[in-house]
């Protein structure tokens, strides 16, 4: 009778209805037992520190529900994961009461290595990498004394997320493609490597598919990181084959995306352009149009790397309009600056002067002055190729075609020559758009257990 009740209280919990989730817990309930005064003297406090942040509600819920707030605490970290404030209260509120520490003390093993594992976790959310591996690893030691494989199984793959998130955070301080990362980056990465293979061995041998889906998808992230592209794409088709297999479409777009973005640094531009189409279909089927807008941006780049410009335009053109949709400025500054790259390769420099132009001003809309200089170079450039005088910026200076034609004008075909700065643009470095707009998405499952 006490254990149904309790299933049923943290059943609510995570359905989100937490008062009535609490009438279930402790102290709320005449049929059962309560745990030791020793946890309720340390979790009790958890709960009136957070309604001193005026979040009444969780307060309410951690000191009804004392040590049975496994439910409440991990509804709280879905609430609190996009909010940084809200995040910072929630982890003083994990150090604070010590869940971990608790559990050690009344000798509950098991309930030490969740709370463990579910700390881990948070720290993981709030940036804190070197803290989140201690409690990860400690999960780890724990479940391997116990012998329990599945709980071992959720500390390596957390552990693997710990490091490649660490990996990640590094290397986003400078502008390296994937394999390109410095001696720091390369050894959190190699170490996210070494968990997530540790947890695909096991997750076999359990015969747990559904999970090896998440452990290859995240090799494959790895190796990309790496610049193993050959093993990414064999993980990324593996992670494929099992999300066609339990018709998880969103996994299969993913998978599809990364497999695109690896064969655009193996130099196959023709597979990725497959790729990305697939997960073009797959993001109209699932009504996702951001996932859309990216899909037809990638799509434009690989276009572009096959030098067919009329397709990368029309592709171009397509992110656009979603960008536009979306009020995605940064978005819509990149169609446009794609779009004046491609029509000034095929020699229609007004049109390409109208992009720059609608750039600049993008650029300048949101502060871009990386973007501004661009776009500024680039007008002055198609200007000196037009014949227009320097001092007028106006872009009513030219006449514009009113659809977007890919054929220049007749009467500017003397114009036609490609300007100095195109002759030196290695169009490989397209590469690097996939990487700033077109990332790499990772598995974000992350194991929470109550």
């Amino acid at each position: 009778m006490c254990l149904e009740l309790a299933l049923e209280g943290e059943r609510l919990c995570k359905a989100g209805d937490c008062r009535a989730g609490v009438a279930f817990f402790p102290g709320r309930h005449p049929s059962r037992h309560r745990r030791s005064e020793n946890a309720e003297r340390h979790l009790q406090p958890a709960g009136q520190r957070l309604f001193l942040f005026g979040r009444l509600r969780k307060s309410h819920a951690i000191s009804q529900a004392r040590p049975h707030v496994g439910a409440v605490s991990n509804k709280f970290f879905q609430f609190s994961k996009n909010n940084r404030r809200i995040s910072h209260v929630m982890l003083d509120s994990f150090q604070n009461f010590e869940r971990p520490l608790v559990f050690r003390t009344m000798g509950d093993k098991l309930g030490e290595a969740k709370s463990s594992g579910n700390l881990g976790n948070t720290l993981k959310v709030m940036g804190k990498f070197d803290e989140a591996m201690i409690c990860c690893k400690r999960h780890l030691e724990i479940s391997r004394e116990l012998n329990d494989k599945l709980s071992e199984g959720r500390a390596l793959y957390n552990l693997g997320n710990v490091y490649h998130a660490k990996g990640k955070h590094i290397g986003r301080v400078g502008q390296q493609d994937p394999g390109e990362f410095p001696d720091d980056v390369r050894e959190c990465l190699q170490q996210a490597v070494f968990y997530y293979e540790e947890n695909l061995k096991l997750m076999r041998d359990l015969n747990d598919t559904a999970a090896q889906g998440r452990a290859c998808g995240n090799l494959g992230n790895t190796y990309y990181l790496l610049g193993d592209f050959e093993r990414a794409i064999q993980y990324h088709h593996e992670r494929l084959k099992i999300a066609r297999e339990f018709g998880d479409k969103a996994a299969e777009r993913r998978a599809y995306s990364n497999l695109g973005n690896s064969h655009i640094f193996l130099g196959e531009f023709e597979k990725a352009a497959e790729h990305y189409k697939r997960t073009l279909v797959l993001a109209q089927e699932l009504g996702d149009k951001a996932i859309e807008a990216q899909a037809c941006y990638s799509l434009g780049n690989t276009y572009t790397l096959l030098r067919d410009y009329p397709m990368a335009i029309d592709y171009h053109l397509r992110h656009l309009q979603f960008a536009q949709t979306l009020m995605d400025k940064v978005g819509e500054g990149r169609a446009c600056w794609s779009l004046g790259n491609a029509y000034s390769a095929m020699g229609n420099h007004e049109k390409a002067l109208h992009f720059a132009n609608m750039h600049l001003d993008i650029s300048k809309e949101i502060g871009d002055n990386v973007g501004q200089a661009t776009a500024q170079m680039n007008i002055s450039d198609l200007r000196k190729v037009l014949g227009l005088p320097e001092g007028d910026l106006s872009p009513d200076s030219i006449k514009l075609v009113n659809t977007y034609s890919t054929q220049p004008s007749p009467a500017l075909h003397r114009y036609r020559v490609r300007r100095e700065s195109m002759k030196h643009l290695d169009i490989i470095k397209v590469g690097a758009w996939f990487t700033s707009f077109s990332r790499v998405v990772a598995c974000t499952c992350t194991y929470f257990v109550l």
